[in-house]
């Protein structure tokens, strides 16, 4: 086809986000980093699955208005790097197609040469071998070959084909993926992203992949299959408009009207008298009668969903019980977690009356989130490594606090950007800014120096500047063997971890943490800050405790429970 409109639009990006769906866990095992965490391809399906929902139940042929809609919901859900980014991508794409309804496909690779410009934008330090580098190589090859002639099919195939060469190429440019042997996982969570828009296109929808919601059980990825939908049955059908007079005339709205009341994941596509839907409904029947009015049909599939669900957790639910009753309890670190859990948000009561300041800080663990109540956070968004928080989650404690000045604490360098995102899109006026801590010393140590007296400008400055008077390490454990920066990493280990860097590997954690510790401390050092995590016993914290203070005396260590997850210990060196 020489163009596409909003319909077609809508098709390509739910078969874009079902095929992201399907095959997130892979781009989870792309991550550099051994840490147990499931970051890149779960937080890239997570926002990318927030803005399909925008555009599910709409039957717009506008194409920007299509776009926008995808745009907004990518925005309000982006989790984690990678899925602010994604985010920047369609909203230059949506960006370059304003006043459009249509378009060809030299207008289609301008749009993705504003998605590249608009991610860039984005990102402070833009690093290559990354989805960036993907996203321009790959849209200024399409841009520099594109014609009028061209079909959208073959603007798709090209831009695909570029997108997977430069992700080829990734390792060359990045010296750690090389390393390890992966390529860039952003990168390939995008090349997902388009090999489902290329499939959408093409009328061949990729639905979500019942295997996948399996293996998320049986490998303790979170369950976001379907949730809090009636399963019902997916329904397909291909109908031919009748010329026949005991047809009625086919109203486009009307019709579609009709689906939206009617069910979910709706796509509806009309080329001439041809009409084709998607649809998961409870009563196939009701629509099959009520699209007959209007043709006949040429092609038509309905499956069951609700009993491959029912199926798929009855054999979930098996392999759970399996997989725990065959692995021998593991004392040395937290079981796997077999859900997502949404980011909580915990909020101070407040009143009417505007207060000058208020502080944001995520936070895991409910002795962390004391420690940052102890100095004077208002809001503790719940997340971290794991579970990084969306946006909009950010948006939501922006308002929740009355305050003429807010600072946020991210305290991760996965959620910085979402952070950030979060102060550029709320519409009313707001003074909202963040203090891009990385870790959670870095977050306490900046709570520290806030001065409720102090001007707005000057507690900024003050709480920016105390973010470099801390290093800040960690202990957690190794989800796979392999070689990082010379340091030879062995599953289920405890790994030392100083500002991104492993320093050791230990098969004790408590043996790790003491390793760390020393090798972090020097002749500038006077506190140690160590926070114990939920799998760490009271003994072992005192143990390790007690060997440091003997061999540094002129140090003062504050020991705190902190109770997080995945991480055994975090230590901040002052």
């Amino acid at each position: 086809m020489k163009t596409i409109n909003g319909s077609s639009l809508k098709q390509m990006i739910i078969s874009g986000a079902n095929h992201l769906y399907n095959n997130y866990p892979e781009i989870d095992a792309l991550n550099v980093f051994p840490v147990p965490d499931g970051d890149t391809g779960m937080n890239m399906n997570l926002t990318v699955s927030s803005g399909a929902k925008e555009v599910a139940n709409r039957n717009d042929t506008d194409i920007y208005e299509i776009a926008k809609a995808f745009s907004k919901g990518l925005l309000m859900g982006a989790r984690g790097n990678s899925g602010v980014i994604t985010s920047q991508i369609f909203r230059g794409f949506a960006q370059a197609l304003e006043g459009k309804q249509q378009i060809n496909a030299v207008e289609f690779a301008e749009a993705w040469n504003s998605g590249k410009d608009v991610a860039y934008k984005a990102v402070m330090r833009p690093v290559e071998g990354t989805i960036l580098t993907v996203v321009r190589e790959s849209s200024a090859i399409l841009l520099e070959k594109v014609t009028t002639d061209w079909s959208i099919e073959k603007a798709m195939e090209v831009l695909l084909k570029e997108a997977r060469a430069s992700l080829e190429r990734t390792p060359e440019l990045l010296p750690i993926l090389k390393e390890v042997g992966v390529v860039d996982s952003g990168g390939a969570g995008l090349v997902k992203i388009w090999e489902g828009f290329e499939r959408g296109l093409k009328g061949d929808i990729v639905e979500k992949s019942q295997a996948t919601a399996f293996e998320e059980s049986k490998a303790g990825y979170a369950a976001a299959q379907m949730e809090g939908e009636e399963y019902g049955y997916c329904t397909e059908f291909i109908m031919e408009l009748g010329p026949d007079a005991t047809k009625k005339p086919f109203v486009e709205k009307r019709f579609g009207n009709v689906l939206n009341s009617h069910g979910t994941s709706i796509v509806m596509v009309r080329d001439g008298s041809i009409v084709k839907v998607h649809i998961h409904t409870i009563n196939p029947g009701n629509i099959l009668s009520y699209a007959q009015q209007f043709g006949e049909f040429v092609t038509l599939k309905i499956e069951n969903m609700t009993e491959q669900h029912e199926k798929i957790e009855k054999d979930a639910q098996t392999a759970k019980k399996e997989l725990f009753a065959e692995a021998p309890v593991d004392h040395h670190r937290p079981a796997p977690k077999t859900e997502e859990k949404k980011p909580v948000i915990q909020v101070k009561p407040v009143t009417n009356e505007k207060k000058d300041y208020a502080l944001i800080a995520v936070a895991a663990g409910e002795g962390v989130a004391n420690m940052f109540k102890e100095l004077r956070v208002d809001v503790i968004v719940s997340g971290g490594q794991t579970m990084n928080p969306a946006t909009e989650d950010f948006v939501t404690a922006i308002r929740s606090v009355n305050a003429k000045h807010i600072f946020i604490l991210p305290n991760n360098p996965n959620i910085i950007m979402a952070a950030s995102q979060a102060c550029d899109v709320l519409e009313e006026s707001v003074d909202a800014r963040v203090i891009a801590s990385k870790t959670i010393p870095q977050g306490l140590v900046a709570c520290m120096m806030f001065n409720p007296d102090a001007e707005v400008d000057e507690n900024y400055g003050a709480m920016k500047k105390a973010l470099k008077g801390i290093k800040s390490g960690a202990v957690t454990f190794s989800i796979k063997d392999t070689t990082v920066d010379g340091v030879e990493v062995k599953k289920d280990h405890f790994m030392g971890i100083q500002d991104k860097k492993i320093v050791g590997c230990h098969p004790d954690k408590v043996e790790a943490a003491y390793h760390l510790i020393s090798t972090m401390i020097d002749d500038m050092s006077s506190i140690v800050t160590i926070i114990s995590g939920e799998d760490v016993k009271s003994e072992q914290t005192q143990a390790l405790v007690d060997r440091l203070v003997s061999e540094h005396e002129d140090i003062e260590f504050d020991v705190r429970d902190g109770g997080q997850p995945v991480y055994s210990f975090l230590i901040g060196v002052e």
